[in-house]
């Protein structure tokens, strides 16, 4: 294979694999938004690091399966979805972050973590395996 194409490429990943991991990444970009909206206010400070730590680890391990930007780029934008939706206030006036500073490191965060998971370079998987035996 050559050095533009993605580790999930190289390992043999075919198209309908592929379109089923961008789904199940949707689908828990969608459960970590939710649980991180719910544990990031309730056991501040420790929760806040929780819901951090559940989207950095949505993030980097879709990029890592997929080998592809595109696996950090579904389970974030499901992510921010499921984050506004549940930020905006109801008609019955509930809503489910509260007014602090904890929601807004948690969206920033978020957000962030993203961009960098999203940046990091893509080294095909010889030249990866080569430097981590040293040769």
């Amino acid at each position: 294979m050559s050095a533009g194409k993605g580790a999930a490429a190289e390992a043999g990943m075919g198209r309908t694999s592929r379109i089923v991991s961008y789904l199940g990444l949707g689908v828990l970009g969608a459960l970590v938004g939710g649980a991180g909206a719910l544990v990031q206010d309730g056991w501040f400070p420790g929760g806040l690091l929780l819901a951090l730590a559940g989207v950095a680890g949505l993030f980097y391990g879709g990029v890592k399966l997929t080998g592809t930007r595109l696996g950090v780029a579904v389970p974030g934008a499901v992510w921010i979805v499921t984050v506004m939706l549940l930020s905006s206030a109801r008609p019955e006036g509930d809503f489910l972050f509260a007014a602090g500073i904890g929601p807004y490191i948690y969206l920033l965060g978020g957000v962030l973590t993203g961009v960098v998971c999203s940046i990091l370079p893509q080294l095909p998987s010889s030249v990866a395996n080569s430097a981590r035996l040293g040769g």
